[in-house]
């Protein structure tokens, strides 16, 4: 079975009315921060309005992100796939795989932000229905080398071809955002590429979204015959970890109200619902309502093991980016999770624990037995001295 991969879900998140360009840089250096970290991967997002989600094209940030790493995989998380001609999307990921030698994966989606699909003139439905399309192009772009002609309300296309083939043999992980619809889930099943289940953890309505999301792949995969892999199945959810439950309370102080106050008052995202009036009830709300954690690491592990209890099994833990605590505490949390929960989802704590027990369980014979190869050469040592 395949290891627990760890990483984050990049939206980003920034008050608006701070400085873009130290915010910009600050995710950037987050991505440095978990590269040295071990983590495996990091998703960006893609956003036009709202003021907090400020990066516009993953793509760019991609190329920049890794020029400063050297192993982290990094993919689009999402491209809004409806708002774009497929190919070109196909073309500039194809190029990023060149560049990075492999190191990326593209995540596609029908846009989050209605307030960005409105500056273009698609409805909700039309994102949908674009992302259907545009994802048939590029899979077909991607698996074949015979041109593509496709002729819809937005764009068309004459025997389209892509002019490079991608680094990655046959091509680079390509994965499905869902929340709560079975539009994701259908789509990945049908292709037999992954899923990105974002806010999809949530009790009230998210760990039955999870089961909706995998019975969906399993039943588009077996209509169309193609395969899904638990293995390409990433859960996005919420965590701040400091060493004591109370530490990480004071340290969300610092910002959890302004993404709370997003998601209830600014981006139309009914589906990424959040309760709570002050800061006390939205940590209570982060705890109790399935969507992740705050608190020290046994609270992360615990977050990580009822995920995979609910799901059944999944490949890939992935960390809502987000500033509920200043730089420095941000960092630390990502060191801690790093540094404890990681290993027990990877394999790395059990040898060493065992070896301790080992090591404990014969330690006092083994003791009693350097104690008496002291003594033996110490009176051989004396028995030469005396025998001169």
């Amino acid at each position: 079975m395949s290891k627990l991969r760890f990483g984050i879900f990049l939206a980003p998140f920034h008050p608006a009315g701070e400085n873009p360009t130290l915010a910009l840089q600050r995710d950037l250096e987050l991505i440095e921060h978990l590269d040295r970290l071990g983590y495996d991967e990091a998703w960006i997002g893609e956003h036009h309005s709202a003021g907090s989600e400020i990066i516009a094209s993953p793509e760019v940030f991609i190329a920049s992100a890794a020029e400063r790493t050297s192993r982290i995989k990094l993919g689009t998380g999402v491209v809004s796939l409806s708002y774009h001609n497929p190919l070109w999307v196909t073309e500039r990921m194809v190029l990023l795989d060149h560049l990075t030698r492999g190191r990326v994966m593209l995540g596609v989606g029908p846009g989050s932000l209605p307030t960005d699909a409105a500056m273009l003139g698609l409805s909700q439905t039309d994102t949908r229905e674009l992302l259907d399309t545009n994802l048939d192009v590029v899979m077909r772009l991607l698996r074949s080398d015979e041109p593509v002609s496709v002729h819809t309300d937005r764009y068309q296309l004459h025997d389209a071809r892509l002019h490079l083939r991608p680094y990655t043999d046959p091509h680079f992980e390509v994965a499905v955002a869902a929340v709560a619809s079975p539009t994701g889930p259908r789509l990945a099943g049908r292709h037999g590429v992954g899923l990105l289940s974002i806010g999809a953890t949530m009790t009230d309505a998210g760990f039955d979204a999870l089961a909706l999301h995998w019975d969906v792949m399993e039943e588009r995969a077996a209509t169309f015959g193609t395969t899904v892999d638990r293995s390409a199945w990433r859960l996005v959810g919420l965590m701040h970890i400091a060493e004591t439950r109370e530490q990480a309370y004071r340290d969300v102080e610092y910002g959890i109200e302004q993404w709370f106050h997003y998601f209830q008052r600014t981006a139309a995202f009914p589906q990424m619902a959040t309760e709570g009036e002050n800061i006390r009830e939205m940590i209570e709300f982060i705890n109790t309502a399935g969507v992740g954690a705050i608190g020290t690491i046994d609270d992360a592990a615990a977050q990580v093991e009822r995920l995979t209890k609910q799901s059944g099994r999944f490949g890939s833990m992935l960390l809502l980016a987000h500033e509920w605590a200043n730089p420095a505490a941000t960092k630390r949390s990502y060191e801690l999770i790093a540094q404890h929960v990681i290993p027990a989802f990877q394999g790395q704590s059990a040898p060493t624990r065992t070896a301790k027990e080992r090591a404990t369980a014969v330690r006092t014979e083994l003791a009693e037995q350097q104690n008496k190869a002291v003594a033996h050469m110490t009176e051989k040592y004396q028995s030469e001295i005396a025998g001169r």
